[in-house]
């Protein structure tokens, strides 16, 4: 079972499609056990709350150095039970004391093909921009696992959409993010049943 801590800065459109595949039941193996944002007004806290799911609001501002905070992040996190995080539009990196912790059990949604269009500065529109001016004809979402470097983790799974002629940022973003919503639940689905067959394996 994947026991899952959400993290987001904004308003959780993933988050919703996760819950959304839970509710429906094709995703399972999964349950959510908090839900994280550096953002107090973020939206995925609201949508959080409105499940009665745990919500906390966490942010380095919160705390005199890196150390502390995220002592205070794997403290929220083990009190939780919490053994697998999926970062939903976090738009902050995670210490690497925390990624240390859950060393291949931490995973991301990128809006690009990677390993092209990632790294420091690739998110939102940011990433759509560079895929048009690079006059790209396909982009699409990535599910990868995260490591200290942004966006270098292997790469779980990809779906791609084509880039059409006259496309704005905006445009290749809404069509990217539909892809998304449905990439992620399909990828923890996938890693949920690698680890249910590995732990059938073992006992």
């Amino acid at each position: 079972m994947l026991n899952v801590a959400v993290f987001g800065s904004g308003t959780g459109s993933n988050f919703r499609s996760i819950l959304a595949a839970i509710d429906q039941g094709t995703l399972t193996g999964v349950t959510i056990r908090l839900v994280v944002s550096n953002n107090a007004e973020a939206g995925i806290l609201s949508t959080a709350r409105a499940h009665a799911l745990p919500a906390l609001h966490l942010s380095q501002k919160q705390f005199p150095d890196e150390e502390s905070f995220a002592a205070a992040m794997l403290s929220a996190l083990r009190e939780r039970g919490v053994n697998f995080i999926a970062l939903a539009g976090y738009l902050k990196r995670v210490p690497s004391s925390v990624v240390a912790a859950y060393r291949n059990r931490i995973v991301n949604i990128h809006p690009a093909l990677l390993p092209r269009f990632g790294g420091a500065g690739m998110y939102g529109l940011h990433v759509h921009e560079a895929v048009i001016a690079a006059g790209e004809k396909a982009s699409g979402a990535s599910v990868h696992y995260v490591d200290e470097e942004y966006d270098r983790g292997p790469v779980i799974l990809q779906k791609t959409v084509p880039v059409l002629p006259g496309d704005t940022p905006e445009s290749l973003a809404a069509r990217v993010l539909t892809v998304e919503h449905e990439l992620y639940p399909e990828a923890l689905s996938m890693i949920a049943a690698r680890e249910a067959k590995e732990n059938a394996a073992h006992t």
